[in-house]
This record gives structure tokens, C-alpha cells and sequence, in this order.
């Protein structure tokens, strides 16, 4: 039975792991105002026919807070990059230099903070709803353990540490999403 209860505790902290490490991961996509190479981790170019992260075909560096530099293997390929970047959609206008390309990164208005804080929260609520399933998930196991034998007072001790859990996973959720609106609403 002690072991039945590690690996329903362990499960649970695995999924509710996961749930926060997809947030960061969102959050990250989310752009604060300042320049980061991830804000182009999801556009691909089409290279030889297949679709490529742009990462796998260029160095992406910041040279400053407000400006990327992508700098392709291959010259070439630069009118594709700066079309694949277009088509991403993400509100940032390429342009090359013959060696490079760069791209400046606008200051956000009012509004497109308010909007971000606003997707931040979406993401961040997600992640709730994510750990709540796995909480849901450990009682279900351990309504199962209680019907097999587990003594009905372990089965009480065990719910309150997966709640226990749970908490503290939803407060790293709340200090992260604290975090990224700080970020987000600074001028």
C-alpha cells in the first residue's frame, strides 16, 4: 500500500510539473517589450522542401533590448527567412542588410500590454485547470486504494498531502504569472 501511494504521489507531481514547465514554455512566447531570440521559436522556413525551425538554419541574437539579428547560414536563404517571418505573424516587420536580418521590435502600446496580460492569464489558467486534473486524478486512485483496503485515515492523510500539492503548485503558477505581468506592464 505504501508504495500504491508513492507512485499516485509521484504521478501527481510529475503532471503538475508538467503543467507549470508548459506555462513557462507559453510564457516565453509571450513578448515583454524587449527583444528575445525565442520570440521566433515557432517560425519555420520551407528549406529544400521541408519545413525547418528557423533556429536549425540561422544564429538569432539580440544586439540590444529592442532589436533581433538572424543571421541564416546560407545568404540565400534571407528573402525566404523574412517571408517565413512575415507568414509567422507576429507583428514583427524583417528587414535585410544583404548579410543579415534585422528586426526592430516596436514598443507596446497600452492596448497590446493589456491584451498580452490577458493571454498570460489565459495561459497561466490552463495551467490550474491542468493541476486540478492531476489532483483529480491521485483522488480517484486513492478512492480506489480506500475500496481495496487502504485504512479510510491513510486514505484522509494521503488526500491532504496531494492537496498540499496542489497548492503549491498553483502558487508557483500564480508567482510566475506575477512575474510575467510585471514584465509585460513595464515601460
Amino acid at each position: 500500500m505504501e508504495e500504491d501511494l508513492e507512485l499516485i504521489f509521484d504521478s501527481a507531481k510529475a503532471d503538475m510539473d508538467k503543467a507549470v514547465k508548459h506555462l513557462e514554455k507559453e510564457l516565453v512566447k509571450i513578448r515583454a517589450g524587449r527583444a528575445n531570440p525565442s520570440m521566433l521559436e515557432g517560425v519555420r522556413v520551407d528549406y529544400y522542401g521541408a519545413s525547418t525551425p528557423l533556429s536549425q538554419l540561422s544564429n538569432i541574437n539580440t544586439p540590444d533590448a529592442r532589436t533581433l539579428t538572424v543571421q541564416p547560414w546560407e545568404k540565400k536563404l534571407i528573402p525566404d527567412i523574412e517571408k517565413a517571418i512575415l507568414a509567422a505573424n507576429l507583428g514583427l516587420n524583417p528587414m535585410n542588410n544583404g548579410e543579415q536580418i534585422i528586426i526592430n521590435i516596436p514598443p507596446l502600446t497600452e492596448e497590446r500590454r493589456k491584451d498580452l496580460v490577458k493571454r498570460s492569464k489565459s495561459e497561466a489558467e490552463d495551467a490550474r485547470v491542468g493541476i486540478r486534473n492531476a489532483r483529480k486524478e491521485a483522488m480517484e486512485e486513492l478512492k480506489k486504494l480506500g475500496k481495496d483496503g487502504l485504512p479510510e485515515d491513510m486514505e484522509k492523510d494521503a488526500e491532504a498531502k496531494v492537496q498540499k500539492f496542489t497548492d503549491q503548485y498553483v502558487k508557483m503558477v500564480e508567482d510566475i504569472l506575477t512575474k510575467k505581468e510585471g514584465e509585460i506592464m513595464a515601460i
